[in-house]
């Protein structure tokens, strides 16, 4: 898993981007890479079963007991243990994939302290840990943390994306620029290229690049399992918007929370020909660690036909939306009927 994969899901949470394309095959990665989420579970496994835990109630022989129940023998050990180093980043990367956010803010402080916030790493899984946490934007002390690994590390990809959001939200656009350009000599793929490059021109105040001739939008069939679906949608298309619109138009589908739009929870760009669609939207398409479907009472679904291509609604895209309780209507009809002005 490659930190391009990261930076493709990291870049459609920026509130900037409102409702960036999102390339189906990156889905689902957030904070922390693959990678990760494996060392931390085996590790976390292969610490419970050398060390042991007699707190814990067996579950049987060649039953593993429960992730949670793991942590918090981890926790509680390291609590006798306090200089346990590795123990501080594995108690602070298990707690994220359990969505404590609080613990594991708490655990990777542990481990900057130890470190003498010299280490890279530590600083941005602290300042994810915050960002999660605290539910904000890169400001404040998260943003002071990229900006430390930066001087640290100053080749360090999630550190430059995040540095550069900071910058942005500093009125630092230049700066941000600089950041985003050193992403691109990284060679990440067409996709996440382009949407690099379409906010490097903006903050620049240059033409907007021309989209890669090789990216292939999501279309209807790209949906998510059955079993895995929060919402269903069928989403038609007025007459008016057909009839004006081209079959090529793309569209976006977005699931974002309506008392906190931005950023959205989940977004699937389509393409005008594969409508009337039934798109399903599960926890799996969630873009950010804690913020996922199911754990919100109330969604809004948008559907947003861009003229333009571009995620930001301008005059002349056509679009729908409805407010839904997916516990009480798993399904949902709307159309795209409205053009904006």
């Amino acid at each position: 898993m490659t930190l391009w994969i990261v930076l493709g899901t990291m870049s459609l949470l920026a509130a900037l981007f409102v409702a960036a394309p999102l390339y189906r095959g990156q889905r689902r990665v957030s904070f922390v890479t693959v990678g990760s989420v494996l060392l931390v579970a085996a590790g976390s496994a292969a610490l419970y079963a050398r060390q042991g835990s007699p707190g814990l109630s067996s579950a049987g022989d060649g039953e593993l007991p429960a992730m949670d129940e793991v942590v918090a023998a981890l926790a509680e050990r390291l609590e006798a243990n306090p200089g346990d180093l590795k123990g501080w980043k594995m108690l602070g990367r298990s707690s994220m994939q359990l969505e404590d956010y609080g613990q594991a803010v708490d655990a990777f402080e542990r481990a900057n302290a130890l470190e003498g916030s010299q280490n890279a790493q530590t600083l941005i899984e602290l300042g994810e840990a915050l960002l999660a946490r605290d539910g904000a934007g890169v400001e404040g002390r998260a943003a002071n943390l990229f900006e430390a690994a930066l001087a640290l590390d100053a080749t360090n990809p999630t550190a430059l994306f995040y540095g550069g959001i900071g910058a942005l939200n500093r009125g630092k656009p230049a700066l941000a620029a600089d950041r985003w350009e050193a992403l691109l000599a990284q060679d990440p793929p067409p996709e996440i290229r382009h949407v690099l490059e379409m906010r490097i021109a903006e903050w620049r105040g240059e033409p907007p690049p021309a989209p890669p001739a090789a990216a292939a939008p999501v279309t209807a069939e790209a949906t998510a399992g059955e079993g895995d679906a929060v919402i269903a949608a069928t989403i038609s298309v007025a007459d008016a918007a057909a009839a004006t619109l081209p079959p090529d138009t793309t569209v976006f589908v977005i699931a974002r929370d309506p008392a906190q739009p931005s950023p959205p929870i989940a977004v699937r760009r389509m393409t005008l020909a594969g409508f009337p669609a039934t798109v399903r939207l599960g926890d799996g398409d969630a873009m950010m660690a804690g913020r996922t479907l199911s754990g919100l009472d109330e969604l809004e679904l948008v559907a947003r036909a861009s003229r333009s291509g571009r995620p930001v609604e301008q005059a002349g895209d056509w679009v729908g939306s409805v407010i839904v309780r997916p516990a009480d209507t798993p399904q949902v009809s709307f159309s795209i009927d409205r053009e904006v002005r």
